[in-house]
């Protein structure tokens, strides 16, 4: 048995917390990822993980040694990280003959792998060459993708939601203005995926709504898609299976139109409307005669429900 794999049991508080922080819950923490370089990586697979970190800092851990694996033939190692690190994203880079400047991302689902696809490095231009003021460290991005291949192909489909997964950040209730600066924007056309990142200004406009500009500001990819490792249709519904406790309980008498008005019914004992208050006017006034002829009526009804 694995040492990971064994039971274990804290001896202290530190250790204690420690384990609690790993394990399962309702609402998860915000999910991690790992870059992990491997034995043949060279400069340009290098300087991209160190910029794909800068992007997801401090949600990312970054493996500055090179690790000989392949995530395509042996994926023990991966898992072997992924639990030593608390982390469900990876990043790995390595660079050969065959596969050259190649980038394998996938995500784990209990600490195994769940889907990964493989991206070919076909043009990169680095944080550092491209001289802009950046965002800060640790700001959510809007993401924006390009193409129909998004929304048709499979293989597409499963980089966009993989995409979606390593790049989003935390889970957010407000957004203010201000706030929305950093834009990453994948485009897929003609075969490859374009990947640009950008700075949001807000300038002058006259008016209330303010004049948007993106900036470019790194880093700057045009990748290719290789090879894909996706998960089966059972175990990819298992893996985005919601818990009963978060599933939003269905409120009773309530119905929603196509323009999301919200409709009520309320369930009433039925009202005899002769008896209702109404505003007292001489003109409303039942005459002596009228009043005889109801009373009447009233002691006939009386005297038919007691026989």
């Amino acid at each position: 048995m694995d040492a990971l794999d064994r039971v274990v049991k804290p001896k202290t508080k530190r250790a204690k917390r420690f384990l609690e922080k790993r394990e399962p819950k309702l609402s998860e923490n915000i999910k991690n990822a790992m870059l992990i370089k491997g034995g043949n990586a060279n400069a340009t697979v290098t300087q991209v993980l160190k910029d794909v970190y800068a992007l997801k800092k401090p949600y990312g851990i970054l493996y500055k040694k090179k690790n000989i694996t392949r995530p395509f033939e042996d994926q023990t190692s991966l898992e072997f990280f992924s639990k030593k690190s608390d982390c469900s994203l990876f990043l790995f880079g390595s660079h050969n003959k065959k596969r050259p400047n190649n980038l394998v991302i996938g995500r784990m689902y209990d600490y195994h792998v769940l889907d990964m696809i493989e991206l070919g490095i076909e043009k990169f231009v680095s944080l550092k060459d491209i001289k802009n003021s950046k965002c800060p460290e640790g700001t959510k991005p809007m993401l924006i993708f390009a193409g129909d291949d998004f929304d048709v192909t499979e293989d597409y489909r499963r980089l966009k939601s993989l995409l979606i997964d390593f790049f989003r950040g935390p889970t957010v209730s407000n957004i203010r203005l201000a706030g929305l600066e950093y834009v990453l924007h994948f485009t897929a056309l003609n075969g490859k995926i374009h990947f640009r990142s950008y700075k949001l200004l807000l300038k002058k406009s006259g008016c209330r709504t303010p004049r948007i500009e993106l900036e470019e500001i790194g880093p700057s990819l045009d990748l290719v898609l290789r090879r894909t490792h996706l998960a089966s249709d059972d175990l990819y519904k298992l893996s985005m299976k919601m818990p009963k406790a978060l599933k939003p309980k269905k409120k009773k008498n309530i119905s929603h139109d196509t323009f999301g008005t919200t409709y009520g019914r309320i369930h009433m004992q039925k009202q005899d409307l002769s008896k209702l208050q109404t505003r007292k006017m001489k003109g409303l006034k039942k005459r002596p005669a009228e009043r005889i002829t109801v009373e009447k009526e009233e002691n006939k009804s009386k005297r038919i429900k007691k026989n």
